[in-house]
Parts: structure tokens; sequence; C-alpha cells
């Protein structure tokens, strides 16, 4: 990638990587992925392009550490959720770990809702957790599930993900839309009433 900038330090790369991050994806959510350049995100930081070449070789690499924090995030949640004994306590560990990403990634959320090319960008984050939206229906449709159960599972997945993520919503609070998608879910997988943690 070249050296490091003269006078830099690991707490000023990290900051600077941090802040062509937040602007990247600001950008993609204004332009989407394929509307938007290196050259764009460089002068938006107001440093050169090679500059942004120094954290990143290309923008499919800008794309995957953006979007990298909530897989990681979503990957672990869906891998403690399975290793619980019971059924109910899984679906619950699921649902409120993956509202509580939805709500705190909303513009990720949102530009993954909007932009196929974000999809198309993700190559190697996705690696090894191909099959984490399969192991999510999994766990929330359980071992006796049915249609009409996993239907319920996707609407409730893709409706969480589509409102968490949308600007008609994007006044409210964390908290306000955090329990008001937790509610909805609850309802649609058939779970209405808060459980205590661990309980089934």
């Amino acid at each position: 990638m070249g050296a490091e900038p003269a006078g830099a330090t690991p707490r000023g790369h990290e900051g600077t990587r941090a802040r062509l991050l937040a602007t990247a994806l600001r950008l993609f959510s204004e332009h989407g992925v394929e509307g938007t350049s290196l050259q764009m995100i460089a002068d938006a930081l107001g440093v050169t392009k090679a500059a942004v070449y120094y954290h990143f070789k290309t923008k499919d690499e800008i794309t995957e550490a953006v979007a990298e924090p909530g897989l990681r995030e979503l990957d672990q949640i869906v891998t403690e959720a399975a290793a619980l004994r019971r059924p109910g306590a899984r679906m619950d560990h699921l649902l409120t770990g993956f509202v509580d990403i939805v709500v705190r990634y909303r513009s990720l959320v949102a530009l993954f809702s909007r932009d196929p090319g974000v999809m198309r960008s993700l190559t190697r984050s996705w690696q090894g957790r191909e099959n984490f939206s399969v192991r999510m229906t999994e766990i929330l449709v359980g071992p006796d599930g049915d249609v009409s159960r996993a239907v319920a599972v996707h609407a409730a997945i893709a409706g969480i993900a589509l409102t968490g993520g949308s600007d008609e919503f994007a006044a409210l609070d964390d908290d306000t839309l955090r329990e008001s998608l937790l509610e909805v879910g609850r309802k649609l997988l058939g779970r209405p009433r808060k459980v205590r943690s661990g309980a089934a």
C-alpha cells in the first residue's frame, strides 16, 4: 500500500481509517456503492486519492470494511443463540440481538436494503459466513416449524431489516425503534411477551 504518511501514529492511522469508512458509508448511502468513486471519497475527506489507497486498495475493500462490524456481530449472535439449550431461549436471544444490530447500524441496514451493489462488492467478508442467514432461519423456525412458521420468520427478518433502515422512521430514537421492532418481531414469531433471559 506504500509507506505510511510522515508523522502518522497508530492512533492517527485508526482515526483516519474510521473517518474514511464513515465518509464512505455516507457517500454510499447518497450515491450507491457503484456510483461512488475513490476520488469522491478522497475529496469528501479532503485528502488525496493516494491517501485513500494507503488504507484500502479497492472500493470493494472499503465496502467490506464498512459492512464488517455489523456482519461480525450478527455472526456472533447467531453462534451464541445456536449454543443455547432451549428453543425459546435461542429464539429470544437471536431476535433481541438481531433487532439491536439493526438499530445500531441503521445506515448500513438501509444501504443493504436499497443498494444491490453492496452484495456484489462483498467478497472476503462473506467467506465462511454465507450460511448464517440459513442458520438464523433454522433457529427461528425451530425443529417442528411448518410452512406457515417459515413464512412468519421470513416476514419478521425482512420486516425488521427494512423498517429499521427506512427513512420513514429515521427520526425515531433508538430505544423507541428497538422496542417497536421487538414487539412486532415477537408477535410474528408467536412470542408476544418478553421472557426472562435463559427461559424457554
